[in-house]
């Protein structure tokens, strides 16, 4: 065990010494460490933020919380990200089990993306629905 303390210490030491050859080398010799080169005299060059400016965030209000859920219809929707299905249908099996008042309705969501639209469905949720859960992949 000590002799791998030592190689570690002795590795770390060495390290310190290897790893900037040139800084090393003009140390050794006496003179100044090498300085970062600079563009020629009046050669300008643009760099550029690659964070960009997000666009400003428009906040809205949250829905009305119902005072209840025994009678209602709550609409359990997948977006269709891998595995998000299995907890979406244990979400429904929660409150088939601790809701049993409470309707629920595991749907799919069509359209591709997320940021598809199914307005088929959003029309059903609006019109059949009292609540909704969507399960959105991380």
């Amino acid at each position: 065990m000590k002799w791998r303390t030592s190689l570690l210490i002795a590795a770390l030491g060495l390290s310190q010494f290897c790893s900037f050859p040139a800084l090393n080398q003009a140390q050794a010799q006496g003179k100044p460490a090498p300085a970062a080169k600079k563009a020629p005299a009046g050669q300008m060059i643009t760099v550029l933020n690659p964070l960009g400016t997000p666009p400003p965030i428009k906040l809205k209000t949250m829905a009305p919380r119902l005072d209840t859920l025994d009678g209602k219809t709550i609409y359990i929707v997948d977006d269709g990200f891998v595995g998000g299905d299995n907890l979406l249908l244990e979400i429904q099996d929660w409150f088939k089990a601790n809701c049993p008042k409470t309707t629920t309705v595991f749907k799919r969501k069509g359209g591709g993306g997320f940021d598809v639209p199914d307005k088929a469905l959003w029309a059903e949720i609006q019109q059949k629905a009292s609540g909704v859960i969507i399960g959105m992949g991380h």
